[in-house]
């Protein structure tokens, strides 16, 4: 054994610690030994560590230095000594088991493993292992090509100007690398959903006031010459290099704590090791008061954890825990019609919040009141309903989580199952948050479309007069938003709700009208379409409580008809109008005016939906183009759905009430169609779909509600055939008869680190399909790959794309490697967006 590998034992602290290979060189650029790294860890830790502690640690190690390979670590390993605290993170397929650094022997330890970068999140363990909120928020100002420090600083700039006008203090630090981080103290009341929706906001901000510069979307195709603002850092799931902490660069730097001054001066750089030891033993740790504060959070005025905070902190959003496995724990789903997700939930990132309130006939008829938040409905139910006199709270128990999906649901509960009764939508729409503090005070102005504009509070009895912890107070306050008035009553003081029945009166013309419902309030341009799950395999449903509908392969749109005009939008927002000028027939058949839901189809020779001779309508401006694509390719539209007739709000109705109001204005004829649900039982109906030579079928919950803008297992789409729409990143030259052009397209799917590979696609194309291809994505040219991790052999001779683009192919299934096999072009997608586009099963 040589010297250099023999093993040295030494003290840390109390802990004897054994010291190998120290004379390694780990930076070859500067001769930095693994020895020089410990010490530096060993020198640095009094204000390194205040940054991590109870905080759980990713390491990255580079046992042979850097430019070797890289090892990075989340467990911790089997070797570590007994001492190093550690805490268990559940995810939903497995479990790790993270190291926590909170003393100088487990810092000393990380290095001697030559583990030079440490990663940490933004929250910390709690006394007893619970996650709790966040204590800080950070920004991650990475610039692009063709950027660096300056514009870094022109943004960190702009951003201190913001955040300081929202009473936070940030704090710079040059993160060894590249770019600069803004760290700001929290005080722990925001979750992390809340937090991450914030920092979102701040980037697309700067994005707003500085254009040219910034850039707040996930894409890397756009990074060149601007700085990208990292807001997803603010996740729960994510985490940042932790202050002081090495890097694994050429030279040894170091994520070190700046002041704002050092910034605007010329010739701003990243600090190496030696450099920020020298400051730090004469200047002190610049981001010490964010430290300070962070580990004030859930403490005591003794700097003892307050039990009562960290319970309710324990309750607040946990990304690594199931928020759903309690409402889970206690459904069948075969048992039960109430929707029962199989995965955790997960955080919607746009939209406004959603609440609902559900009449319940169970043991004790109640009402249940539902809020949206961090990616579940929290629900209380309300015994005596909800109250309209300021002067008299009503009781709210607070019950389990229930899912999104929840709040779309009516429906009768098997009578032995839990809360056997049944259920049936009283009031629903979405709400303004005033105030949230987890587990305490809760205050939200309700926008329904039955009870109209209110502002209601939740209080916390916290068990006063021995009482049940999980009791509230809901009170509706004295100060009411004016609106209010518009509106109607809560549900405590009506009798009945005539936007259930949805009654059909007669027609002056002779046509029956929708009565009875409630009034419409939404704007068109606000209308947004539900959309379908796919299913696993073929699911057993009773056809007493699922309709069944043929899936038509065509272009879904909303079509908003208002004084004998019809306006179309596809479902991320274009306008087609121009694009199919003979669906304005649907006014008149329509006879009111309305907001309607369906596919617009091109039909083959045999009379059947063509996805592929539709792409010969799609994406035409000029009329002229447009005049003789219908001559050769007419189209139809196909309605199954109403969310607004004759003024009247549809989408709290159930599936049948929508149809029969469906049926009822509308007129068949021409180029407009309302095809009929198919009876019999699902095999029948999945057979009788192949048999026409259809896509499959959508099997639709009879008591659901039309939710907008939401994905939800109240529909069931069911293919014939495995598609997926994907996201062209790049081509790859042809031969033979395709020399000289488009040979193949190189396809991805959005995943957690950014577009994910997923294979090429060479068949399926006409040729003048490639020379339209070739046309399209020439002007999209870029020099690097917009994927994560194309393999080299398809990268080979590739010519790269920026990823705007989204196409769909058929294949025969996933390989374990997440490619498609027999992948086969079916068109383009133009009213798909990127981030819409997700693996299907």
């Amino acid at each position: 054994m040589s010297p250099a590998a023999r093993k040295t034992v030494v003290l840390v602290g109390d802990r004897r610690l054994a010291l190998t290979n120290t004379d390694k060189v780990l930076y070859p650029e500067t001769g930095t030994t693994k020895g020089r790294v410990i010490e530096y860890y060993e020198r640095v830790a009094p204000w390194m560590i205040p940054h991590v502690k109870d905080r759980p640690v990713t390491r990255k190690r580079w046992a042979n230095g850097v430019g070797g390979k890289v090892f990075f670590e989340k467990n911790l390993p089997d070797s570590a000594p007994d001492w190093v605290r550690h805490h268990t993170i559940h995810h939903t397929e497995h479990d790790n088991e993270y190291p926590i650094v909170d003393d100088l022997p487990t810092l000393v330890w990380m290095a001697q493993q030559a583990a030079l970068e440490l990663h940490v999140p933004q929250w910390r363990f709690g006394p007893r292992g619970a996650q709790q909120n966040p204590d800080r928020l950070v920004l991650d100002l990475d610039p692009g090509e063709g950027v660096g420090l300056p514009e870094c600083v022109e943004v960190a700039l702009a951003a201190r100007e913001i955040l300081h006008g929202m009473g936070l203090h940030p704090y710079p630090v040059t993160s060894g690398s590249k770019g600069i981080h803004l760290y700001a103290a929290l005080d722990g009341r925001s979750t992390t959903a809340h937090v991450s929706d914030v920092a979102h906001e701040l980037a697309k901000a700067l994005e707003t006031d500085l254009p040219d510069l910034v850039l707040s979307s996930m894409s890397r195709a756009e990074r060149t010459g601007k700085v990208f603002v990292d807001w997803s850092q603010n996740n729960g799931n994510k985490t940042t290099i932790a202050p002081y902490s090495l890097r694994g660069r050429d030279r040894p730097t170091v994520a070190a704590p700046r002041t704002w001054a050092e910034l605007e001066e010329k010739g701003l750089a990243q600090l190496t090791l030696d450099e920020v030891l020298e400051r730090l033993e004469a200047r002190g740790d610049f981001l010490h008061p964010v430290a300070s504060a962070s580990l004030a959070v859930g403490r005591d005025d003794h700097g003892h954890w307050d039990s009562d905070r960290t319970e309710r902190a324990n309750d607040a959003e946990q990304p690594a825990r199931d928020r759903l496995a309690a409402y889970r724990a206690k459904r069948d789903a075969s048992k039960t019609p109430e929707p029962v997700p199989a995965g955790a939930p997960t955080v919607r990132k746009d939209g406004t919040p959603t609440f609902v309130i559900q009449e319940h006939h169970a043991t004790r008829d109640h009402y249940d009141f539902r809020l949206e938040h961090d990616g579940v409905l929290v629900s209380w139910a309300l015994p005596k309903g909800e109250p309209t006199d300021p002067g008299k709270n009503h009781l709210a128990v607070q019950t389990e989580d229930h899912p999104l999906e929840y709040g779309s649901f009516e429906g009768t509960i098997p009578h032995d199952e839990y809360g056997g009764g049944t259920v049936t939508l009283w009031d629903d729409g979405t709400y303004e948050l005033e105030k949230w503090r987890e587990g305490q005070e809760v205050i939200v102005t309700l926008h329904g479309r039955a009870g109209g504009v209110r502002r209601l509070a939740l209080l916390h009895t916290r068990g006063r007069g021995g009482g049940d912890e999980k009791n509230w107070l809901i009170h509706r306050t004295k100060e009411q938003p004016d609106r209010a008035a518009d509106g109607g009553g809560a549900p405590a003081d009506r009798q009945g709700d005539a936007s259930r029945d949805g009654a059909v009166a007669g027609h002056r013309d002779g046509r029956r009208r929708i009565t009875g419902a409630a009034a419409a309030d939404t704007p068109p341009s606000d209308r947004r379409t539900m959309q379908a799950t796919a299913a696993s395999g073929t699911p057993r449903l009773d056809p007493a409580d699922w309709a069944f509908e043929m899936k038509w392969d065509g272009v879904r749109a909303l079509a908003t008809v208002r004084d004998g005009s019809v306006t179309l939008r596809s479902r991320n927002d274009n306008d087609l109008t121009a694009q199919y000028p003979e669906l304005q027939e649907l006014a008149e058949r329509a006879g009111v005016d309305g907001v309607f839901d369906g596919e617009v189809v091109a039909v083959d020779e045999r009379g059947r939906p063509s996805f592929q001779l539709l792409q010969n309508r799609m994406g035409l401006t000029k009329a002229r183009e447009v005049r003789a694509a219908q001559e050769t390719t007419p189209v139809r539209f196909l309605l199954f759905d109403v969310l607004e007739a004759d003024g009247h709000e549809l989408t709290r109705l159930g599936y049948d009430a929508r149809r029969q109001a469906l049926t009822t204005v509308v007129e068949p004829g021409g180029a407009i169609d309302v095809p009929p649900a198919v009876s019999g039982d699902l095999d029948a109906v999945m057979a009788a779909s192949r048999e026409q030579g259809l896509e499959g079928v959508v099997a639709k919950k009879r008591s659901s509600r039309y939710a907008e803008g939401r994905r939800s297992e109240a529909w069931l789409k069911l293919k014939h055939h495995a598609a997926q729409e994907v996201v062209v990143g790049g081509w790859r030259p042809g031969n033979g008869r395709r020399a000289g052009g488009v040979g193949s397209l190189l396809l991805g799917v959005p995943g957690p680190g950014g577009l994910q590979y997923v294979g090429r696609v060479g068949t399926g194309f006409r040729d003048r399909d490639l020379d339209e291809i070739a046309a399209v994505l020439r002007p999209l040219a870029r020099t690097t790959s917009p994927f994560v991790d194309v393999p080299g052999v398809d990268a080979r001779d590739a010519q790269w794309v920026t990823p705007k683009l989204v196409g769909e192919v058929e294949f025969a299934e996933w390989t374990g490697e997440g490619r498609l096999r027999q992948a086969s072009w079916r068109g383009w997608r133009p009213d798909k967006d990127p981030e819409d586009v997700t693996r299907e099963p």
